[in-house]
């Protein structure tokens, strides 16, 4: 346990934690080539939608054929991306570079694919709290890395501080050799009890996985719009790029105690009271941040707040997943959930940019992902956990 869950957390530290960071790119590029934020956020919406579309063949892929072969191709496919989004020329290859091909390298060096490996391998007893100290990697990435990309920025400049990354995104390649499943080895697993359509079939047709992924499309908004936007916010108001750094960085802190604690709450009580309680308070968290007078401890007050809230809806959402559905085919559904917060993603991130370059203010999305967070809450509470009745078929 202790190989797969340091290899996993090591893997989703540099993914999350490069992707977490790349806010931090807007303001140079778009200075330096000419374009506009939208043109900028389009590009990250893309990212944002790929990975959620690719992310569902990738679960497949890993539920297929193991979590080794996914992860290496998509280590390479990450160097790739970085290295065409450092070199692109103009904005529509930028899209294709930093939204199509790091997209789909995200699809298969995150979440679904290390979570599918997690619930394969750990028992049901520990799997939610494994879950959580796999998000609290992620989080202590986005901690860890943040401030090292806004470093590089300054010392090497935005080219080639991507390149750098792109380097660095290649040690995923060995750390995946420490998940690899012994099912997995030369040759495919043993015969399955559902087909993938079987199994997407019937979580289609079943009430509380629509609530599950409806919710995490509010997640995806919300964070992203965030991520992305929250630096360049805290400019227009006057703020030194270093404050956009910091909040970013706690939030990323911050989100190490929310992942794990969610994780851990999630095998004691009701995941769907957690889910709710996340999503209203972070609509809380937001009307009070936009009341407040703007200064740098109101930044870091929030950013640590949304940061205990941040990715703690993954590992109660995942376990809810695995709870009802088992985990034959969790990769491939956690993928399908996951795309769903992905479609949020690519609203909230070019909603952020089409809104500004369309007023000179953020006002209108903050004020959506009010109105959603409290969505999100009432639609988590119907949610059942139970574990789906199969006449034909025993849960595994």
């Amino acid at each position: 346990m202790f190989q797969i869950l340091a290899c996993g957390a090591a893997i989703v530290t540099l993914s999350m934690g490069i992707r977490h960071g790349f806010g931090l790119w807007l303001q140079p590029i778009t200075q330096e080539m000419g374009w506009t934020r939208q043109s900028f956020a389009f590009a990250l919406a893309v990212q944002n939608l790929s990975w959620g579309l690719i992310g569902v063949f990738m679960g497949m892929a890993a539920d297929r054929f193991g979590a080794f072969k996914v992860l290496a191709g998509c280590a390479l496919l990450y160097t790739l991306g970085l290295a065409g989004m450092a070199w692109s020329p103009n904005p529509t290859w930028f899209a294709l570079t930093a939204g199509v091909l790091i997209g789909a390298a995200q699809a298969g060096t995150t979440y679904a694919v290390i979570y599918g490996v997690v619930g394969r391998q750990i028992a049901p007893d520990k799997r939610s709290w494994a879950m959580g100290v796999a998000a609290a990697a992620g989080s202590f990435g986005q901690f860890l890395m943040v401030p090292v990309e806004g470093f590089l920025i300054s010392s090497l400049g935005w080219q080639q501080s991507l390149l750098a990354l792109g380097v660095m995104v290649l040690f995923i390649v060995p750390l995946a050799l420490g998940l690899r499943e012994p099912g997995f080895q030369g040759h495919a697993p043993a015969q399955r009890q559902q087909s993938i359509a079987q199994a997407l079939g019937e979580a289609l047709r079943y009430p509380s996985f629509l609530l599950l992924t409806g919710a995490y499309f509010v997640c995806g908004f919300q964070v992203v719009f965030i991520g992305v936007h929250m630096p360049s916010y805290l400019r227009d108001h006057g703020f030194s790029p270093e404050v956009g750094s910091h909040a970013l960085a706690l939030i990323g802190l911050f989100n190490v105690i929310g992942s794990y604690l969610t994780g851990s709450l999630g095998q004691r009580m009701p995941k769907r009271h957690i889910l709710a309680t996340i999503y209203f308070t972070r609509s809380v968290a937001i009307v009070l941040f936009l009341w407040a007078p703007l200064s740098a401890w109101s930044v870091y007050v929030f950013s640590a707040v949304m940061g205990t809230l941040w990715l703690s809806t993954v590992p109660p959402t995942n376990a809810t997943v695995a709870q009802i559905f088992g985990v034959q085919h969790l990769s491939m559904l956690g993928g399908f959930v996951f795309f769903s917060h992905q479609l949020g993603s690519f609203m909230g991130v070019w909603l952020g940019g089409y809104w500004y370059d369309s007023t000179g203010s953020y006002n209108m999305v903050w004020n959506i992902a009010v109105v959603l967070g409290i969505v999100a809450a009432l639609v988590s509470l119907p949610i059942k956990e139970q574990a789906i009745q199969r006449p034909a078929l025993q849960t595994p």
